[in-house]
């Protein structure tokens, strides 16, 4: 189940599927993120391990880290990539476990796929097998890999914690992972993992980082240790992926976690407890969310109470209400929704969310305080939610919308590169 504010699990599918396509295809064209031989080396790769890649390999190379860093893989073992790509873990990992040890390469993009069978046949590699499929149902049984090895894939996940129960699934007791992959410092504002685009660009699908760490620690994981970190997105030739990287504070985590021994994935009620963190309330700000909080504050207090004293009339109670505390709780609802809109203004420029706050609180105020009118007080909450609603968008556009100049740019570049390119 991913179809939550406006997101819809295919949608992103396919628009990593096309992008990942293109990198597949033809690596020479432009993208926002970086590509090849130079991204590797950026991120760490030694040159003595990508003179062993074949060329077409290291060309189509779209990782975010160095994985190898975590010196986890040895010779024998059973090993899984997950989204493998072009190849280029899967084939150093090939060369890392020997002839007695077998790689599992797993890719969601049918290009990347038939472009690493192509490889391991030209090559005569044949201690890995390709596997098409998604993180979230990895097609193999129980206790069945050694390693788990990942390079930028995971933040293309919707549902991370179905995915990383299937790393935990997968894995041997005593299982080890290794991980390079993009986190977060911040949320995504309220709107932003709508766009598609922006999963298949590998910013906005990042969890924030300590979110990261403690959903592997959720589905089991222990000894979870941050190896590295770098800004990945430093090396983009894309002035506005950049931009979006910098306000969100996106950047390369390599990892290190174990299976343990005798352990099972946490029962649900476990798991639950561990998320409940009031630390995460602070995030609600960084979204820009007190807005909406406020407000749905204030409906409730109306019409939540409302709901409540029917129902108690309905099984014969009553209920004494204090109708001024009441109104007043109601009116502070609706002031403190519009007091937030305007602290939003400052990060997206739009006066319109504001102004209308200021016209909905100001009905609200009025019918709880000089005269009552239902109609009013529902005209009130309506445009009260709809400014809060406009307010979080335009924090969504600000933020994490590219400009319209520089998507003609990245347009113009990409089909200039495309054509050099042939």
């Amino acid at each position: 189940m991913v179809a939550i504010l406006g997101f819809n699990k295919d949608q992103i599918t396919a628009a990593v599927q096309d992008m990942y396509a293109a990198v597949a295809a033809s690596p020479v064209q432009y993208f926002h993120f970086p590509v090849g031989r130079s991204a590797a080396s950026a991120v760490g790769y030694p040159d003595d391990w990508l003179d062993r890649l074949p060329e077409q390999t290291v060309a189509s190379f779209a990782g975010v880290g160095y994985p190898f860093r975590a010196e986890v893989i040895r010779p024998g073992d059973t090993v899984l990539d997950v989204g493998c790509g072009a190849g280029c873990d899967a084939l150093i990992a090939s060369q890392l476990v020997g002839a007695d040890g077998k790689v599992w390469a797993l890719d969601i993009t049918p290009d990347m796929v038939a472009k690493l069978r192509e490889t391991l046949k030209a090559e005569g590699i044949h201690n890995v097998e390709v596997i098409e499929a998604d993180a979230e149902r990895i097609p193999l049984p129980d206790n069945s890999v050694d390693v788990v090895t990942s390079n930028g894939a995971l933040n293309l996940v919707p549902d991370k914690r179905k995915a990383f129960a299937e790393l935990f699934r997968v894995l041997k007791p005593d299982g080890r992972v290794q991980i390079a992959d993009i986190v977060i410092a911040r949320p995504v504002p309220l709107g932003g993992k709508s766009d598609p685009e922006l999963w298949a660009e590998c910013v906005v699908g990042a969890a924030i980082d300590e979110d990261c760490l403690e959903q592997f620690r959720e589905a089991g994981f222990t000894d979870v240790e941050v190896l590295n970190e770098h800004d990945y997105f430093d090396h983009s030739p894309s002035a506005d992926t950049k931009r979006i990287a910098g306000m969100l504070g996106a950047r390369t985590m390599e990892l290190r976690m174990l299976r343990p021994a005798e352990a099972h994935a946490p029962a649900y009620l476990a798991r639950l407890a561990r998320r409940l963190d009031p630390r995460r309330l602070s995030r609600v700000t960084d979204r820009g969310l007190w807005g909406v909080v406020a407000a749905l504050a204030a409906v409730i207090a109306c019409y939540g109470t409302l709901a409540v004293v029917g129902l108690l009339s309905l099984l014969g109670l009553g209920l004494a209400l204090d109708e001024g505390l009441w109104a007043l709780t109601i009116a502070g609802g609706a002031v403190l929704a519009m007091l937030a809109t305007g602290v939003n203004l400052r990060r997206h420029g739009q006066g319109w969310p504001l102004a209308l706050a200021v016209l909905g609180a100001g009905i609200i105020v009025y019918v709880m305080f000089v005269q009552y009118n239902q109609l009013a007080e529902i005209v009130g909450f309506v445009i009260l939610l709809s400014a809060v609603g406009l307010d979080v968008y335009a924090v969504y556009r600000a933020e994490c919308v590219p400009k319209r100049g520089e998507r003609q740019a990245v347009s113009r570049s990409s089909e200039a590169a495309h054509q050099a390119g042939e």
